[in-house]
């Protein structure tokens, strides 16, 4: 129904790799799994994060005809090669940049290549309900529009998503409009 009336799907099939593994003191996410233990999906009897990964290109490949925003940059911000090499084989795969600035902003000569290159498959979103939303776009914007160094990515402070600081990618003003407002336009106009 999606593909017969031009209507995007987003899809949200994983969660951070850190959450498929152990939560001890190895793993970057520990004290946010350590606040939300009920978020690790490393039991036994779980579907592991690379057949996830399976289903989410077979889910693509298999239904050509819909076009699907992958959300958290396709559920793989930590692997831009394997998201390139998926948005190089489907043309209907999209991606949003939602709560991943934190991976992206940790490889961020990387990362903006990858956003420039593929700036015409990405949309922006921040994966935060709307009276959180004005607290998260403060943090996007300097992301995405500056060279800032080694600043905070949560806008708790608290740290629980991660043990690291990101640096701006400082995006020219052309691939900035489209991940802002002409790849969603584009989409919802196809509908």
């Amino acid at each position: 129904a999606a593909a017969e009336f031009g209507l995007p799907v987003t899809f949200h099939i994983a969660d951070p790799t850190a959450f498929f593994k152990p939560i001890d003191a190895h793993n970057e996410r520990y004290e946010e799994l350590g606040e939300h233990p009920d978020w690790a999906f490393n039991t036994p009897g779980l579907y592991s994060f690379a057949e996830l990964m399976a289903m989410q290109e077979n889910m693509i490949k298999n239904n050509p005809a819909t076009t699907f925003i992958m959300a958290h940059v396709g559920c793989y911000s930590e692997n831009l090669a394997q998201v390139a090499a998926w948005l190089e084989r489907y043309p209907n795969m999209y991606i949003d940049i939602a709560e991943r600035i934190g991976d992206l902003g940790r490889q961020p000569y990387t990362a903006r290549r990858f956003l420039t290159r593929y700036a015409d498959r990405i949309v922006f979103g921040t994966d935060s309900y709307p009276t959180r939303t004005f607290d998260y776009y403060p943090i996007y914007y300097r992301f995405l529009q500056t060279f800032d160094e080694y600043f905070r990515y949560d806008p708790s402070q608290n740290g629980n998503q991660g043990r690291f600081r990101i640096c701006g990618v400082g995006l020219e003003a052309e691939v900035l409009e489209k991940l802002y407002r002409r790849n969603i336009e584009k989409l919802l106009r196809k509908a």
